[in-house]
């Protein structure tokens, strides 16, 4: 496996930054980033930072495909977690308040 991966930013080649300028004079180039492939962002743990040498890069491809991954795996109706929700009264020095608790239900039994 290589060591890196190009950015898949759709505009990360045309950001005007040192670290992207490649050729010699005459002939000069804005080149995508390389990632780093790492402990950090390789293996089991394969996240953004995977594909994408910022957080703009990663905003730029999200913004762009957003429809063509959201057709991946549509949502068609809401999810829902079932909760209990408990209030008491609490007295403080500051004055009365009702403080709200809410715990997920486990319905499967563990």
């Amino acid at each position: 496996m290589s060591n890196f991966v190009w950015c898949h930013g759709p505009s990360c080649h045309t950001s005007k930054t040192q670290d992207r300028i490649r050729g010699v004079k005459g002939s000069k180039v804005l080149r995508t980033r390389k990632v780093a492939q790492t402990q950090w962002n390789s293996g089991e743990r394969y996240n953004m930072y995977s594909y994408f040498c910022s957080n703009g890069c990663y905003n730029d491809f999200a913004n762009k495909y957003v429809r063509e991954v959201i057709a991946i795996a549509p949502r068609l109706e809401a999810l829902e977690t079932p909760i209990n929700v408990t209030r008491e009264k609490v007295d403080s020095r500051f004055g009365d308040y009702m403080r709200t608790e809410i715990t997920t239900v486990d319905n499967n039994g563990g």
